[in-house]
């Protein structure tokens, strides 16, 4: 009999984490050909989601439960509960609910005709305010042009993964991990699913803009080189301007126009634009060296404090 592993990241999410459990619980019960199992990671939550979670996997074994030392971030928690999957498919989905779990069934039914990657693409998002669907909007279209792999746009970490595709992420060595990119990056036969996606009813969003703009990063710096490229074509065009300033100079020293102050206007534009350039060259290639800092550290990218249910000791 094949198993279905679901997998649950939770931070701050007192609110929702029983109406996430009983919902979730209830499509799993559904399937009454396959065996399953739901993978709980509490990423460090300061309210009342761990004993929530805790409760509820001392009245059901087939709740599993990891708890980190301390916030890691969203990819940290769907990393950990990738690798402590035993099922034949995975499902991540998040605990606010937007992401509705009834549609885990057809992802299961596609999965079965032979497909690898099944990932929910929103038709809608319902419940956001204008500035966030631009944003995301934005997020999107930004990530998928500057992506060297082509990242479907409109899409979060809701899908189902064959193990084959999970054994493939759980092997990388990297650090700073943006799944998502990893899922399309992996290859294999990907099949998108549509959906409506719900207003979150509880809670506050776990992306707000900062966020939403470091994942955006990450994916742009795990997953292509043109930052770099485009230093070079700024560097380029910085001498082009340059030459058009000195052009303009020289014209204007010869056909004695005196619209400019000598010297001041060129002066002031090359040493603005100039150090402009350098620091955003500076930037961009500080945060790869930092990625690349990150990686000889080999630090672990979370550490487990706790583990329920699970057949080691906890």
């Amino acid at each position: 009999m094949k198993k279905i592993s679901v997998v649950i990241p939770m931070y701050n999410e007192e609110e929702v984490a029983l109406t996430c459990y009983e919902r979730i619980t209830k499509v799993v019960k559904t399937l009454e050909n396959y065996e399953t199992e739901i993978i709980i990671v509490n990423d460090g939550s300061r309210d009342g989601t761990l004993n929530i979670i805790e409760e509820l996997a001392q009245k059901d074994k087939n709740l599993k439960v990891i708890s980190f030392s301390r916030n890691f971030g969203h990819q940290a928690a769907v990393t950990a509960g990738l690798k402590e999957t035993t099922g034949d498919a995975v499902i991540i989905i998040d605990a606010d609910m937007q992401d509705p779990p009834e549609l885990i069934k057809d992802m299961i039914l596609l999965w079965e005709q032979g497909n690898d990657v099944i990932y929910a693409v929103r038709k809608n998002r319902r419940g956001e305010s204008m500035f966030k669907l631009l944003t995301a909007k934005m997020f999107y279209k930004i990530l998928y042009s500057m992506s060297d792999t082509k990242i479907p746009k409109d899409t979060g970490d809701f899908r189902l993964v064959d193990r084959k595709v999970v054994d493939v992420i759980n092997a990388l060595p990297e650090h700073n991990k943006y799944l998502r990119g990893l899922f399309s990056w992996a290859g294999f036969k990907q099949k998108p699913i549509k959906y409506n996606r719900e207003e979150r009813k509880y809670g506050k969003t776990k992306y707000p803009l900062k966020k939403m703009f470091k994942l955006a990063f990450d994916g742009i710096v795990s997953f292509s080189n043109k930052p770099l490229k485009m230093i070079g074509t700024i560097g380029i065009l910085s001498v082009l301007l340059s030459f058009v300033v000195f052009v303009y100079a020289v014209l204007s020293y010869m056909f004695k126009w005196n619209n400019l102050v000598p010297g001041w206007s060129s002066i002031i534009i090359c040493i603005a634009f100039f150090s402009g350039v350098q620091l955003i060259s500076i930037w961009i290639m500080s945060e790869y060296i930092s990625r690349i800092y990150d990686e000889t550290r080999n630090r672990p990218e979370y550490i487990i404090d706790k583990k329920i249910n699970f057949n080691k000791e906890n």
